[in-house]
């Protein structure tokens, strides 16, 4: 090296020592999911919605808490521009009857039209939003024309609609009931420079097909609950993207995992983890297709579950692999399926993800490892009760999210 370029590579290294340790502070706060859900497209043949002006007062329980909060309201699937005449938040401690309401706007507006295939954020809110806590999002809707309606099929959570514009009232006098989440995708908070994100990505057994209404019982709840307890983990969101009957390969029950990937994982603000829990469904109408174009070749679902790994790699994601629960009683239960599951978490346990969470394992009686423990299965088989989802939630191991 000439003398030159020693003195040159001496004043760059005092340079570098001279600056201030403040200079290499953690980023600064940015937005972080708390609550989100998979939507999908829903016919509105009955006029469920649009026929009239209607009020839609929608329950969330997000995860992680803050203090400036913002909603995503989506028409993705729409056909149609979607009016959203007026919009608020509120925690909602019981039912339908919430406390004082903030207003939502919309780069200062009121109101706001969303085009076909598109969502929208609304402007920043100051909300003093615990974490773990119920929320309920409010949209008015103005008679106008919905062919297809954007929603989250099964919430497991009691939401209401009144005719009218009640968007700031406490209390909705009259109202009905409905079962999904319409138009509402997303919650996100302002979180500090350790806040995170965790998404579950999976099937009717990470959306919460046969927990209890209303409870909060999916296992990715429980998880939610276990990293807030948790300091080291504590400012970790989690973000439950399963679709009932959704599968890897196939547009069946929304769009495909593959299909859907990008909308779901990599569309949330934050993202650092993922899990991923799909294929049974595949695999059951493989053995026993519904539909001609129904069945796939095992290294097909292995294929796909690598293409996963590897574009959420590409983003900086760590994903962990979730093995697939027992399902030998199941109606679409055979024994080669069971060699397809069998082969599809051996894959899973193979080390091509960045770590395993085996709920197989969790969840398997020890009498009989094809089926679940009786005590936590569901009574078809194939998805866990409460109890079942408990135990899968408390079998993951929180120092997979400390790296």
């Amino acid at each position: 090296m000439s003398r030159f370029a020693k003195l040159a590579c001496a004043s760059v290294m005092m340079f570098v020592a001279a600056i201030p340790a403040a200079s290499f502070a953690a980023a600064p706060d940015h937005w972080v999911g708390t609550w989100a859900a998979s939507p999908m497209a829903a016919p509105n043949e009955k006029g469920v919605v649009g026929t009239t002006d209607a009020t839609l007062r929608e329950i969330v329980h997000v995860s992680l808490g803050g203090s400036t909060v913002r909603v995503v309201f989506t028409n993705e699937f729409g056909t149609d521009p979607l009016t959203i005449g007026a919009a608020s938040m509120a925690l909602a401690p019981k039912g339908s009857e919430v406390q004082s309401t903030t207003a939502l706007a919309f780069h200062g507006e009121a109101s706001v039209t969303i085009p076909p295939g598109a969502l929208v954020l609304s402007d920043p809110v100051a909300l003093n939003l615990p974490a773990l806590s119920d929320v309920a999002i409010s949209l008015f809707l103005p008679a106008q024309t919905i062919t297809s309606i954007t929603q989250h099929s099964a919430a497991y959570q009691t939401n209401w609609m009144v005719e009218g514009n009640h968007v700031a009232d406490k209390s909705l006098d009259g109202a009905s009931k409905f079962g999904s989440w319409r138009f509402v995708k997303g919650v996100e908070v302002l979180a500090s420079a350790n806040g995170g994100a965790i998404v579950a990505f999976g099937d009717s057994i990470t959306d919460g097909a046969h927990s209890t209404l209303d409870t909060n019982s999916r296992w990715p709840d429980v998880l939610a609950a276990r990293l807030h307890a948790d300091k080291k983990t504590a400012g970790l969101a989690v973000l439950n993207e399963g679709i009932g009957g959704n599968r890897l390969l196939h547009d069946i029950a929304g769009p495909s995992a593959l299909a859907r990937f990008d909308r779901d994982v990599l569309g949330q603000t934050g993202v650092r983890y993922l899990i991923v829990l799909e294929g049974i469904n595949d695999i059951g109408r493989t053995a026993k297709p519904l539909r001609p174009s129904d069945p796939v070749t095992t290294p097909q679902i292995l294929m796909a579950l690598e293409q996963i790994i590897d574009r959420a790699h590409a983003h900086g994601i760590k994903v962990y692999g979730a093995t697939l629960t027992p399902y030998h009683s199941a109606k679409y239960a055979s024994a080669d399926g069971e060699t397809m599951r069998a082969a599809e978490n051996a894959f899973i346990r193979s080390g091509k993800f960045d770590g395993v969470i085996d709920f197989d394992k969790a969840t398997q009686d020890p009498a009989n490892l094809l089926e679940f423990l009786p005590a936590d299965d569901s009574g078809d088989h194939l998805h866990p009760n409460d109890a079942g989802y408990k135990v899968m939630g408390n079998s993951i191991d929180l120092k997979l999210f400390e790296k």
